[in-house]
Parts: C-alpha cells; structure tokens; sequence
C-alpha cells in the first residue's frame, strides 16, 4: 500500500521544483544538480551527492530535510520506490492495484484519479513554458516534426491531425527508426520537433530526439512524472501525471494538454487558419465526405 501511495503522490524532482525558492545558494545548487542526473544522482552515499555537487554533507542533510523527509535513508527510500514505478511492466501494475483496490466502483476510483493526475500536472506546468511551446508550434516559418512511440503515437497523430488544418509546413514522423534518416534529411537548425515519450521509455526515440537537436532543432517533450531521458536535451518539457488504476498508464492528462495547445495555436494563427478551415470544408462537401440532414 505504501508503494502505491508514494507513485500516486508527487515525485521528488516535483518537490525539489517547488522548493527551489525557498532554498540557500548552496542547497539550490544541490537541487539542481541532483535535477540534472535525476534519478541516479539521489542513488549513491550521501558524501558521493554532496561531492558531485560541491556542497557540504550537512548542506544535503538540510536540503533532505526541507523537501519533508527525515534524513538521507528516507530520501532514497523514496527514489528506490519511483525508480520501481518507472520500470513497472502492465502485468506488475496491475497486480499492486488489484491487491489495492478499495470497495468503491472502478468508475469513481478511476476518475478521482484522472482527477488527481490533472490537478497535479496543472499546478506544476509553467504557463510561460507552456505559452512559448505553443508559439514555437505556431510559427509557421519553422517546420514541424512531429513524434510518438509505440502507445503515444496514437498521441501524435491526433495532434498531427489538427495541426494539419491550422498550419502548413509539418510532418509527421512514423515510429519505425529505419525511415528517420528519411525525414531528419530535411530539418535544419530552428525547426520544432514535438515528441511524446513516456515510461518504458523507448530506445529509437532518444536517438532520433540526439540527432535533431545535433541539428540545432527546437525540441517540445510530452512526458509523465518521472520524465523521459529525451528531457535532457528539450528546450521544453511538459510533465504528465499518468498513474491510474489500470495495468495500463492514463493519457487524459496529456491529451488535456495536447487539446490545450491546439486551441492555442489555432487562436494565435487564427487568420490563416479561419480560410484554411473553409477550404477543407468545401472539399468536404466535393468528396460528399459527411453525411448532411439539411
């Protein structure tokens, strides 16, 4: 039960983010350089941690304190637990959850978590971030790439799919890695490579997200809590809450982001996008595409 809580609960980089503020230079220094190898910087002896981040043994024993845990042993004790969420195969989940499950109907147990994991994300999304990736996707003078994986590329192409009426110049990149060379062949510096990417992070979509920022794109990262590898080399990440009693992980919570930004954009390019919507609806009625009752 302890397990299941401490993966519904927030993770130790969230709390390290919202703390930033209220610690000294030195302890800032050691939340971001545990940050910057999160979460295998945590993992090691406390004097190897305090080393690696040039401060004091007494500063981590304070910073471990201030982010609500009694003392080094609880703080890793903790990371053990999130590092076991992340590599959690279904069959696993499941089992903890069933092993779990309060006596209430799955669809109210379901929805308070989905609930939950939006009220969570929500309070940890930058609005600044989040207003910037959007314009990085509207500009119109930078090519789009957009890209899933093997669940999230469902993700991908429904946000293709609307980029497709709001904006020219994008591309959908297909999750197999033998055509990437295909489409990295025509990106250049400044173009907007969108990429989803959650646990059981997957190997291709790393090297592809190395290769275009090789070439000097802009990288916007849909990830979970425990954010993929690809964060490292993002200009933005956007971190989901997606635990929910399922064997499978919950997609509401980035498909409220997703639905978000493509309100953004549309509102932001609106002008071109108001005529390219009308252009669409008259081939619509040309290929007698929808049924009409009227």
């Amino acid at each position: 039960m302890e397990a299941l809580m401490a993966e519904a609960t927030q993770t130790i980089s969230d709390r390290i983010q919202q703390k930033l503020d209220d610690l000294t230079r030195a302890e800032r220094q050691l939340a971001l350089s545990i940050l910057e190898n999160y979460p295998a910087s945590g993992l090691g002896p406390l004097t190897a941690l305090a080393k690696d981040a040039n401060v004091s043994v007494p500063t981590v024993a304070r910073m471990v304190q201030k982010l609500g845990y009694k003392g080094y042993p609880d703080f890793q004790a903790e990371l053990r637990e999130e590092l076991r969420a992340k590599v959690k195969n279904p069959i696993a989940k499941h089992d903890m959850w069933a092993e779990a499950a309060p006596s209430e109907h799955l669809l109210n147990r379901f929805t308070d978590a989905v609930m939950d994991n939006i009220r969570l994300t929500l309070s940890q999304i930058n609005p600044v971030e989040f207003d910037a990736a959007c314009g990085l996707v509207a500009d119109q003078s930078r090519h789009l790439f957009i890209i899933g994986g093997r669940i999230t590329h469902t993700l991908a192409e429904y946000f293709y799919l609307h980029m497709q009426v709001i904006r020219p110049n994008l591309t959908h990149v297909q999750s197999t890695s033998n055509t990437w060379p295909h489409y990295l062949l025509n990106a250049k510096k400044g173009d907007v490579f969108v990429i989803f990417d959650v646990r059981r992070y997957e190997n291709n979509t790393l090297k592809l997200a190395e290769m275009a920022h090789a070439l000097g794109a802009q990288i916007i990262l849909f990830t979970d809590q425990w954010r993929s590898p690809v964060h490292h080399l993002a200009d933005i990440s956007l971190s989901c809450r997606i635990v929910v009693p399922s064997a499978w992980d919950s997609a509401a919570t980035t498909m409220l982001l997703i639905e978000t930004m493509i309100s953004s954009v549309q509102n932001l390019n609106w002008g071109e996008t108001k005529e390219r919507m009308e252009t669409l609806e008259v081939m619509f009625d040309q290929t007698k595409l929808f049924r009409k009752f009227t």
